[in-house]
Parts: structure tokens; sequence; C-alpha cells
């Protein structure tokens, strides 16, 4: 979170008032979580926030662009790829494949039991939603 303060500041001192508004919405998110969960958050929990942060933002591009909203999409576009920037690397497609087929060869044969083990191996690292479109095409057609 110290980081985040720290990017807060560069940004006022830059007057950079999207960037400012941006940083102050997550700060206040991480608190809140904070307090939520009554401890200091881990580095998973920073994640987890962020995640939240950049989904929710994606949902609203795809609801701006339904409404024709397209330069309210563009901000939300460019506050999730924004919030990106702070996420450790992403887990391969290939390394989730992996997993994927490990789960399936030692008897996984239901979308739940492949996503359980994606799910073990990835949570926080990698999108639940592909991980799940990785898990189907993995099992083959009809999951």
């Amino acid at each position: 979170m110290a980081l985040v303060q720290g990017e807060l500041l560069d940004a006022r001192k830059a007057q950079d008032k999207d960037r400012v508004l941006l940083l102050g919405t997550v700060l206040a998110e991480l608190k809140n979580r904070e307090i939520e969960l009554k401890r200091d958050l881990s580095d998973d929990d920073v994640v987890e926030v962020l995640r939240k942060a950049i989904k929710r933002r994606r949902e609203s591009v795809e609801m701006y662009q339904q409404a024709g909203r397209e330069e309210l999409a563009a901000v939300e576009r460019r506050e999730a790829e924004a919030l990106e920037t702070w996420l450790p690397a992403a887990p391969t497609e290939a390394e989730m494949r992996a997993v994927a087929r490990a789960a399936i060869d030692t008897g996984a044969a239901a979308l739940g039991a492949v996503m359980g083990a994606l799910m073990k191996s990835f949570k926080g690292k990698a999108d639940g939603a592909v991980l799940n479109r990785i898990a189907r095409e993995e099992l083959g057609p009809g999951q």
C-alpha cells in the first residue's frame, strides 16, 4: 500500500487529476479491505482488490459501449490498463493448459474438478474467465 501512496503523491505533484482519482480510489478500496479483514493486507489481498477493480472497469466498458458512450468506455479502459500495470506477471496460457491437462490425466473428468486444480494453482494470478475457457477447451466438446 505504501507504493500506491507514493504513486498518489507523485500524481498529485504532477497535477495528473485522472491518476490522482484512480489511485485515491484504489487506496480507499485497499483500506476498506484491510478494515474488513481486520489485519494488514498480504500481497495476495492487494492483488485480489486490484483484480476486482479491473473486473468492474471492464464490465463498465461493456455497458458504456452498449449504451453508445464510447468516451466513457475509453476512460474505464484506460483505468483498467493502468491498474493492470500493478499486477504481477500473469502465467502463460501454456502453463495454465499444462495444469489443466495434468488434472485431467489424474482423473478429473468434470469441469468443476479441473477448475479446482486450476484455481488452486492460479488463484490471484489469472482471470477466472480465462481459466474456465481453458478448462472447457482441454476437456473437449460437451463441457
